[in-house]
């Protein structure tokens, strides 16, 4: 730092492709910090260090800071957004240092003009300056890429490179934003290269994303992908599709030279690097939403059977994995978290499709489920008990979809306090899960519905009431998500996943996946608008932490409905597993009796 002249250097969690998780070599903030959570920047002057994060990780991050960090709270109510917002006021006559590929645009025209406002200023060091203290650093993947086929995705890449230039196209013609023809898009962002290409890979751990830049010209395209990771089947691939390939590090020349056809702009999206756009040049491109995220977060009716038959997959597994858990916890064994997990694990593994997790499992039992995020290691994971909730989220990442799902045990006893609580959870859950609501309506309208129950008695959770996911992508995927001011339309996908956790004592949480559909309604006010949600979600309520008097007769009857259809849907594949068989049997029964009381 001080060589460069930087008071301040930024060092955020993001790679050079904004994605929400990073290869090994790219974790420079948790290098610095030794903190392991999935969001947070590392701010670093020369005589402190703070760590930024938000409210799922606060816990998290305090039990692994050392002595020379210290915590930074962001994005609750009373604290900033983000760490823009964070930094920006504490900056006076200072250069402020990062790393412009792991700054977005939208974040670096902020600071940038925050920091001038208190006579300050970005500087771009020559080099990242973790990686040239980072003796040890991994080397970046050399993993191939695939082809992810037709069968599964329901649309070719020409089709979805079409929509992408009509779209372009169109804002040309509006003359708002892009005044004259385009040159073409600068993607970025890896799940959105992934998605258009129809390919995957494993270069992000639980993530089936590979390294690449893809520039989509009016009549061409690019993609930016080193040969290292192409197979001789995925380079004729690339051929028949007239897409030409360079290597990865061959963007920097290109963005430079300038070379597509016209003197249209380069569109690139908020979430494209500061590097990106130097390169390019202030004159040569422009800033519009990110189209092809809109165009990937609907499903088309292929990804949407897909995702009932992984969903269903994933639930035997799941249900599978629970029954034994119980049998070993009432047999007196001394599973740990750690050991619950791989048991899941182990059972995913055995089915047809399966390409590994869709992310680590957060298996946590006593004050460890009260961390949102936390994930058990071998040497730590705490012996799971008969006092307190257990608490699952995982998934799996299949050939025809991806799978995020959580269920809340209790293998003994529940006190009035956890019963109170996961029965404040499960109406949450099912507001959501029965919401009928008219076109328009968005993610930030429906939150509530999650929440009301527990602000009764004044409870409330720290995290998003539920996200978009992917198609054999990413377990997190926008726009759309419950707490976001995006407007739900057909084809849409979510998880619902309200919760409530007591600090260093318990937490409970239910996850189920839906899609959005057109319903009927009684009266059909303005016509065929009316959107609800189908669950994809294929496990049952475990029914021993509800309270029934706290449950509307509705309420007692959604129960009943989803444990018995949990049951007819799953016991043809648990034929086998007599143990399983039992155990959705008992749930579904005791469904019944709580709905007649």
């Amino acid at each position: 730092m001080s060589k460069h002249e930087v008071d301040y250097y930024v060092v955020p969690t993001d790679d050079a492709h904004h994605t929400e998780y990073v290869a090994e070599s790219d974790k420079r903030r948790e290098y610095i910090s030794g903190f392991t959570g999935s969001a947070g920047q590392a701010i670093i002057t020369q005589n402190e260090a703070i760590l930024l994060t938000d409210s799922r990780f606060w816990l998290h991050a305090e039990d692994e800071l050392d002595e020379n960090w210290e915590l930074g709270k962001v994005r609750s109510p009373a604290l900033p957004k983000d760490w823009v917002e964070w930094v920006s006021p504490r900056i006076s006559n200072a250069r402020l240092g990062i790393d412009p590929t792991t700054m977005s645009v939208q974040d670096g025209d902020r600071l940038v003009s925050n920091l001038r406002k208190r006579n300050s200023e970005v500087v771009y060091p020559s080099q990242n300056l973790v990686d040239a203290i980072w003796d040890d650093k991994p080397r970046k993947s050399e993993n191939k890429a695939f082809i992810h086929p037709i069968e599964f995705t329901g649309e070719g890449t020409n089709s979805k490179l079409q929509r992408l230039r009509d779209w372009m196209k169109e804002k040309a013609e509006e003359g708002e934003t892009l005044s004259e023809d385009p040159a073409g898009a600068l993607i970025s962002s890896l799940p959105e290269v992934a998605w258009l290409l129809n390919l995957r890979g494993s270069d992000i751990p639980f993530n089936p994303l590979f390294h690449a830049y893809l520039f989509v010209g009016m009549e061409n395209a690019i993609v930016f992908l080193d040969s290292v990771k192409v197979t001789t089947r995925v380079g004729e691939y690339l051929q028949d599709l007239s897409i030409e390939r360079r290597d990865y590090g061959q963007v920097w020349a290109f963005l430079a030279s300038r070379e597509w056809s016209g003197g249209g702009k380069v569109v690139i999206t908020p979430q494209t690097s500061v590097a990106v756009a130097r390169a390019l040049g202030q004159a040569r491109y422009v800033v519009l939403p990110a189209q092809v995220e809109v165009m990937k977060a609907i499903k088309n009716d292929t990804e949407i059977e897909g995702l009932k038959q992984a969903y269903l997959r994933d639930g035997v597994c799941f249900t599978r994995f629970l029954a034994w858990l119980e049998s070993q916890i009432e047999e007196g064994s001394q599973l740990t978290e750690w050991d619950a997990a791989r048991k899941l694990d182990g059972y995913r593994a055995k089915a047809r499709y399966y390409q590994g997790l869709a992310s680590e499992n957060i298996s946590a039992s006593g004050p460890n489920a009260a961390l949102p995020h936390y994930e058990p290691s071998r040497d730590k994971a705490r012996v799971i008990d008969t006092r307190t909730p257990y608490l699952n989220d995982s998934g799996g990442q299949w050939l025809d979809g991806t799978c995020d799902t959580t269920r809340s045990v209790h293998f003994g006893s529940p006190t009035e306090e956890q019963c109170e609580a996961y029965t404040r959870v499960l109406q949450g859950h099912i507001a959501i899960d029965t919401g009928i609501f008219p076109e328009g309506t968005t993610g930030l309208q429906l939150d509530a519905l999650a929440r009301r129950h527990l602000w009764k008695d004044g409870l409330n959770y720290g995290h998003g009431s539920g996200h978009g996911f992917g198609s054999f992508l990413m377990t997190h995927e926008g726009p759309q998500g419950f707490g976001i001011d995006f407007a739900f339309v057909k084809g849409h996908v979510l998880t619902n996943e309200p919760g409530f956790y007591k600090t260093k004592e318990f937490g409970v949480r239910i996850e189920s996946a839906l899609f959005v559909k057109r319903v009927e309604t009684k009266r059909s006010f303005n016509g065929n608008v009316w959107l609800g949600f189908e669950r994809l979600t294929c496990v049952p309520i475990h029914t021993p932490m509800v309270k029934p008097s706290l449950l509307t007769t509705e309420e007692k009857r959604w129960l009943k409905d989803h444990n018995v259809r949990a049951h007819e849907i799953l016991s043809p594949h648990l034929q086998d597993d007599k143990r399983a068989l039992s155990w959705v049997a008992r749930e579904a029964e005791r469904a019944k009796e709580i709905a007649d009381m």
